[in-house]
């Protein structure tokens, strides 16, 4: 979305694709390059895309339902993605905010048709695990898709029914309560089965004391901020994966997040 923020209106066509190409070309051809599409609405407006007030804007319109409600926004989009198909990098493209089956349908189709239309080769299309009904319905939605990529900030709050910008419920809303673990366990579970990748692209992916509990469950990739790649890449070296699947394996029969944190400096002390 940094590509449609603090803009008095939307980027055209050209201006999308100069930016997807010019980043495609600068990573070593055929290296991953996995371009989320446009994930505003709830707490991220936009002054150029209007959206009615809504009681619960969490809730409502949001991610790919904008992009299904406004086709001409979703297909802008994809066509200056595909045109950055070539520039090197190998295109990864995740529609936000899924929640049913037929969301995902529906913008695959959309992405098909802009895609050949252009006589573009397939490109992976994968999804956001951010509403719990994906973790439930893991294996469906990998019978489907190509990765899955888990939002830990969106899926904490939709798992707990708590806003993680609250003044009052925030503190409570963590990502290593064992019923969000046990979600992101699910996901990858059925991935896997289906020989799909997962990725965790949430805020627990850059928490030391999730870090472990993650790999232990399986997770394929840690995508994180930029300040926060040594700190990661130092500590992912400096586990074992046994320790770490025993670790998370503890985690998901803890009765809360507090009693998993607690876990956590236990495991590092020993390791």
């Amino acid at each position: 979305e940094f590509v449609f923020l603090g803009r008095t209106k939307a980027p055209t066509e050209d201006e999308q694709a100069e930016l997807y190409t010019a980043i495609a070309k600068a990573l070593t051809p055929g290296q991953p390059l996995v371009i989320r599409t446009l994930d505003v609405g709830g707490d991220k407006p936009l002054p150029y895309l209007p959206i009615a007030p809504e009681e619960n804007p969490f809730l409502g319109e949001r991610g790919i339902r904008i992009g299904l409600d406004r086709p001409e926004v979703l297909r802008t989009q994809v066509r200056a993605i595909l045109r950055a198909a070539d520039a090197g990098a190998r295109i990864h493209v995740m529609f936000p905010m899924v929640a049913t089956i037929e969301d995902f349908r529906q913008a695959k189709a959309i992405f098909e048709e802009e895609r050949e239309d252009l006589g573009v080769a397939s490109v992976p299309l994968g999804i956001m695990v951010e509403v719990p009904s994906v973790a439930v319905m893991a294996p469906q939605f990998a019978a489907e898709v190509d990765f899955f990529s888990v939002g830990t900030n969106d899926l904490t709050q939709y798992t707990l029914a708590m806003d993680r910008g609250h003044p009052r419920l925030a503190p409570q809303v963590d990502g290593l309560n064992p019923a969000v673990l046990g979600l992101i366990a699910q996901a990858v579970k059925a991935a896997h089965e289906a020989d799909r990748w997962v990725g965790v692209c949430g805020g627990m992916a850059s928490d030391p004391q999730a870090v472990p509990i993650l790999i232990g469950l399986g997770v394929d990739e840690l995508s994180v901020s930029i300040p926060a790649i040594p700190a990661v890449k130092a500590q992912v070296r400096s586990l074992s994966l046994a320790q770490c699947q025993e670790l998370a394996a503890r985690a998901l029969a803890q009765d809360s997040a507090a009693a998993v944190r607690a876990l956590v400096p236990a495991y590092d002390d020993e390791s």
